[in-house]
């Protein structure tokens, strides 16, 4: 019995440490996970109560939104008085929601919390219960580096899609390359390499933060390369790999995202009268009202009614002996007049079927030195080049020294971008 008395005494001091010892790791564990705790995004946490959604309505009132969701006529109005400070009230538009948030028990639902999501990033809170109050919210946002590679199979829109870019992108590239490439005209096989950082919020896209390389390869173009390279002077933010600039003196086009419905031609039909004869034009089938840009600098020399079918159209002077004409629109813009200086993508007017037409369509031509030239063909002045101190390895400053980072056979690994530390900016009353 001693003996047995004895191993059992053993026994529990040979445990005690290491009782204690897991004691102090469990101490430990429970420090870190409350030194890692956040505080809840919206302030509260949504989870803990019971959800609805509204809908607004045309028409709806802050206040009756609120009555809506429970809340009593003299707190919704309270509410709202409170808001001016904080959210502008008018900013709550007709098909958003307000997300309602309630305590429920046995007996009672009450409405404690209700969040209006701005956008994918900003919300507004309304504290409903207790103290009223009203708080923003702005959700972490993480800037992703990314790299697509689309060849065209059926249309720049689905293969950019399926090669997980987005339209965003699609309106970027649009902009980089719209004194060089006609997206009016791309073709089966085109190709587009683009390097660019993107912003995510909630695995959501909020937009494109900046696109730093892009190399375009197709039918009819020679390649066309674009590096983001921002000057001391300013400028030109898209250079080639030679340092000539993106920018041209003429957009490839007027309008954007639409089809070609006529092109240039010495012996069409017309649709009309059924007459063969020169069409020195090129005809964009839009939607009445698209807007039309004037594609460079210059000074309107006509502005009214065409009398031989242009219906109401357009004629501009530029340099170098060139002029552009916009036909068939439906209107022109406010302060366009004969003598109006404008500038390159400067709205100018919308479409139209004015005039003799089948349907609505903007008909474009172009004149170098009084010759009718086919503006698919167009071959646009450059702009200024860049300085050739900027093309050298010498400085810090240098193109040349970002250039090698461009992919042209291995695409890099899409890696995060250090995510930045942004404040939930919450501002009770």
């Amino acid at each position: 019995m001693k003996t047995r008395k004895f191993l059992t005494a053993c026994l529990a001091a040979a445990l005690l440490p290491l009782t204690i010892f897991s004691c102090k790791q469990n101490t430990v564990a429970e420090t870190a996970e409350a030194a890692e705790e956040v505080p809840p995004l919206y302030g509260f946490e949504p989870s803990e109560f019971e959800a609805d959604t509204v809908e607004v309505k045309y028409g709806d009132t802050f206040s009756v939104l609120m009555m809506r969701m429970g809340m009593d006529a003299s707190d919704a109005y309270a509410l709202s008085e409170l808001c001016d400070s904080v959210f502008d009230l008018r900013k709550i538009k007709a098909g958003n929601h307000l997300h309602a948030y309630y305590e429920v028990t046995d007996s009672t639902r009450d409405l404690r919390y209700a969040i209006y999501e701005q956008d994918k990033v900003n919300a507004t809170v309304f504290q409903c219960s207790d103290s009223l109050a009203i708080w923003n919210v702005t959700k972490p946002v993480e800037h992703v580096r990314k790299y697509t590679d689309v060849t065209i199979n059926s249309s720049l829109w689905n293969d950019m899609l399926a090669a997980g870019g987005s339209p965003e992108l699609i309106m970027n590239l649009a902009d980089i390359y719209q004194w060089s490439v006609n997206f009016f005209t791309l073709q089966k096989g085109d190709r587009f390499r683009t390097i660019y950082t993107q912003s995510m919020c909630d695995g959501e896209l909020v937009g494109i933060d900046t696109v730093h390389f892009s190399l375009f390869d197709g039918n009819g173009y020679k390649q066309t390369a674009a590096v983001r390279f921002e000057t001391a002077e300013g400028g030109n933010t898209f250079w080639d790999k030679g340092g000539e600039s993106l920018k041209r003196m003429f957009l490839k086009a007027p309008l954007k995202y639409n089809r070609i419905s006529s092109r240039f031609s010495y012996s069409r039909r017309h649709p009309v009268t059924g007459k063969v004869k020169p069409h020195t034009a090129v005809d964009y089938a839009a939607p009445t009202g698209t807007p039309v840009q004037a594609i460079g600098d210059g000074t309107v020399t006509k502005c009214g009614w065409d009398p031989t079918g242009g219906g109401n159209r357009i004629r501009i002077k530029h340099n170098m002996g060139y002029e552009s004409s916009y036909m068939h629109l439906s209107k022109f813009a406010s302060g366009i007049r004969v003598g109006t200086r404008v500038t390159q993508g400067q709205l100018i007017g919308y479409v139209g079927a004015t005039g003799t037409a089948t349907g609505p369509h903007l008909d474009f031509r172009i004149w170098e030195n009084g010759r009718p030239i086919d503006p698919l063909k167009l071959d646009s002045p450059a702009s200024d080049p860049l300085d050739t101190a900027y093309l050298s390895g010498s400085s810090t400053r240098s193109m040349r020294n970002i250039w090698p980072k461009w992919p042209v056979t291995t695409p890099p690994t899409a890696s995060p971008l250090p995510r930045p530390s942004l404040p939930n900016n919450l501002l009770p009353l």
